[in-house]
């Protein structure tokens, strides 16, 4: 795989106490010159940051993917979320690491993403495409507090009037409100969270390191309450841990008094790297569920077709009692000059 990062250093954190130190096991072979860092505060312990310097942050997307946007820009891989699901799990591969243990404590912080969307988008090539962010890892995980990639990156979309689109779990998005107003003002901007389930004992022991439900709803709330109109991506829907009538119910409610515009469903998916570490926590806390989901997921990554319909159905039932509309992300018969799809819609692809 080639690498999109050169050799060259990259500087300490500005005002961070930090220490860098020696990689232990060495440098990921792909990763040669990276800065190791860690820090001394209870949110980081054990995990290590590798800084580098990117050759290019905006990204096509391969025609194979089958999802309706074509550039996406990931400031970081890794991510401390540490969901047990996550579909991106399998990346860290690409990079000599492991998709499990890895994934969750070792985060890529491509340091010069800001200066590179600018230089990017000024490139003559470019030609103003959308751009997705949070398609991948989360871009408002909770490195972004200390690296603060994301307000030079909104800056300079804003600055070239360049539409995008973001996803996310991380309530750290409100921290750049003010920045996503001006650039609201000057293009197109779609905001969307993931909430896949309200239930915080489930969100403890699958999404550890993610914000809970409830404060991703209170966010979602103030980003409406700007003004934003705020899609939810209803993901993952565990089978057998939140796809009863009443977690579906219960979530949907949710979503609809914090003022989303759409709830949209999407059932778990295990890719590869994803699959095996979630079968491994699902074999440790509930290995009454294991035959279920061996049934499930027979074929592959995806549940069977019918399944899937069937939640989507009831999802579709419980928006319509709470007042929300959900547009189907499969119809793609967008009149001419509509917005993009909502990130929640983009994700639903996935």
């Amino acid at each position: 795989m080639v690498m999109r990062w050169d050799n060259l250093a990259a500087p300490p954190v500005e005002g961070v106490p930090d220490r860098a130190a020696p990689a232990t096991p060495p440098l990921p072979l792909a990763l040669p010159g990276a800065i190791v860092r860690t820090f001394d505060t209870p949110g980081f312990a054990g995990m290590t940051f590798y800084e580098v310097r990117a050759k290019s942050i905006i990204n096509r997307v391969p025609g194979a993917s089958r999802v309706p946007f074509e550039w996406t820009v990931n400031p970081y891989r890794g991510c401390s979320h540490a969901c047990v699901y996550c579909f991106a799990r399998n990346t860290h591969t690409f990079l000599d690491l492991d998709a499990g243990a890895d994934f969750d404590r070792t985060v890529i912080v491509k340091v010069n993403a800001g200066e590179l969307v600018r230089r990017e988008l000024a490139a003559p090539r470019w030609r103003g495409s959308h751009v997705a962010m949070g398609t991948n890892v989360d871009c408002y995980q909770r490195a972004e507090g200390r690296y603060r990639l994301m307000p030079p990156i909104i800056e300079a979309l804003r600055d070239f009037a360049n539409p995008f689109s973001i996803l996310t779990k991380g309530t750290l998005i409100l921290r750049d409100l003010p920045l996503l107003r001006q650039a609201a003002e000057a293009t197109r901007v779609s905001l969307s969270f993931s909430i896949g389930f309200v239930d915080e004992s489930l969100w403890r022991a699958v999404e550890p390191g993610a914000p809970s439900p409830h404060r991703r709803l209170d966010a979602v709330r103030q980003l409406a309450d700007a003004g934003f109109g705020v899609g939810v991506l209803m993901a993952p829907i565990l089978p057998a841990l939140s796809d009863s009538d009443s977690a579906i119910d219960a979530t949907v409610a949710a979503v609809a008094a914090a003022g989303a515009v759409s709830v949209t469903p999407l059932a778990l998916h295990l890719r590869p790297g994803a699959r095996e570490w979630y079968a491994h926590w699902l074999a440790r806390e509930h290995p009454q569920l294991v035959p279920r989901y061996r049934e499930l997921y027979r074929a592959g990554a995806y549940a069977p077709q019918s399944y899937q319909r069937e939640l989507t159905a009831r999802v579709r039932i419980a928006a319509r009692r709470h007042g929300l509309h959900r547009a189907d992300p499969s119809d793609d018969r967008r009149p001419t000059g509509a917005p993009p799809p909502t990130a929640a819609e983009q994700l639903s692809l996935l």
